[in-house]
């Protein structure tokens, strides 16, 4: 029985019949793929769009340009152009062919085979096609048996699969944490772990890209317990251990127990050794941003010891949020205190503790910054007791000048 592509409202957006008919899809030339079709099949949102065409490169841009649609050649070399329809990217790539491969790049040339182009693909749920105008899905390898049986199998010989490109070995588990039961293809699981040290060959950049995917999805842990247990993880990641799982497993309850949104680096956190410099080590390592390695040490730089808006005033909410749920003894409760909350600026300076007679000089740093911490510390009073503050701090320092 032809399985076919249920109806959804990403089917009708502006501009997509328009081109549509620009690619030649009533004449079979043009095709949805990919995630697209595979969500699709599933009922789930579909944001990016991908399609499929045996047309060349050029003659796909001389036909959007033709029929008013703007194309960006986002990816010519691979055969990948984007089409602009009402502010949406609809990817637009030529069938292809690999003539080679080396695990981190192919070399391809382009065909008018479809099952060519649906071979060189990763996963069978991944090869599936759909005909824009019929409705009716192209599968040549099982997907849709595999989508329905929640499995995820690469096509044909899983080693071959991954020497094409090592970094499936990581989109096999994400995509497992996705589409599947937990339970892994015991052909997929042995290529994975036996390949395990390729993935030293690939970017790092990739590679954290692909990990934080995986971090982001409701239920990572099964997978990530697959990889530690299969030392695929080790050679890129050492530091992740059964430790690194127990407190990313309470880091995601108490995330659902607050109705926090999960958080891949804050996940990545949690599964590290709670020391700030191996936080940092390990994003310098996987090439992240310096946000986004000062958000990994600053989450394991203590524990949640302070009240919570005093420890957001001082790293910033995002920090405390991310401390507060990956310390299991701070309250969640107190979360509450932080939802929607900014951290003022202190209303005071220097220049009006030197109005209250204050020396000019190294003093006035000090004394602010114990005004400070005294405003912080009664929960950021009103002007009169910030006042009252500053009056008492400056009597202070007068006082040891004495």
């Amino acid at each position: 029985m032809t399985s076919l592509l249920p109806d959804a409202d990403w089917r009708h957006r502006p501009g997509l019949d328009a081109l549509l008919r620009a690619l030649g899809a009533e004449q079979g030339l043009a095709r949805f793929v990919g995630g697209a079709v595979r969500d699709g099949l599933l009922g789930l949102p579909v944001n990016d769009l991908d399609i499929a065409t045996v047309l060349e490169p050029q003659s796909v841009i001389d036909r959007l340009k033709a029929a008013g649609i703007k194309a960006v050649p986002t990816g010519i070399d691979h055969g990948t152009i984007t089409a602009v329809i009402n502010g949406w990217p609809v990817e637009i790539t030529t069938l292809r062919r690999d003539v080679s491969t080396d695990g981190r790049r192919a070399t391809i040339a382009y065909t008018d085979d479809w099952r060519k182009d649906a071979a060189r693909r990763d996963f069978t749920i991944n090869a599936l096609y759909a005909d824009p105008l019929t409705h009716a899905i192209t599968d040549f390898f099982g997907g849709v048996a595999d989508l329905r049986a929640h499995r995820v199998r690469f096509i044909g010989d899983a080693g071959a699969r991954i020497a094409e490109d090592h970094l499936r070995i990581l989109r096999y588990f994400r995509f497992l944490a996705r589409f599947g039961h937990d339970e892994p293809d015991d052909e997929a699981y042995a290529a994975c772990r036996e390949a395990a040290n390729s993935l030293m060959a690939l970017s790092r950049e990739r590679i954290a890209d692909e990990l934080l995917k995986l971090l982001a999805l409701p239920r990572p842990l099964a997978s990530l317990r697959l990889m530690v247990d299969g030392g695929i993880l080790l050679p890129v990641l050492p530091e992740v251990d059964h430790g690194g799982l127990a407190r990313l497993s309470a880091l995601i309850d108490r995330e659902a127990a607050s109705g926090t949104a999960p958080a891949a680096l804050r996940r990545l956190a949690a599964l590290l050794p709670p020391d700030p410099r191996v936080a940092d080590q390990v994003g310098a390592r996987l090439k992240l941003s310096n946000k986004a390695r000062k958000r990994l040490a600053t989450a394991l730089e203590g524990a949640a010891s302070a009240p919570p808006r005093a420890l957001a005033f001082r790293i910033g909410v995002e920090g405390a949020i991310d401390r507060m749920l990956i310390d299991p003894s701070a309250p969640l409760n107190d979360m509450k205190l932080l939802v929607g909350w900014t951290p003022p600026r202190l209303p005071l300076g220097g220049g009006a503790l030197i109005e209250r007679g204050l020396q000019p000089g190294p003093d006035v740093a000090k004394a602010l910054a114990e005004v400070q911490d005294i405003w912080v510390a009664e929960g950021f009073p009103d002007e009169a007791r910030l006042s009252e503050i500053a009056d008492q701090t400056v009597s202070k320092f007068q006082r040891a000048r004495q």
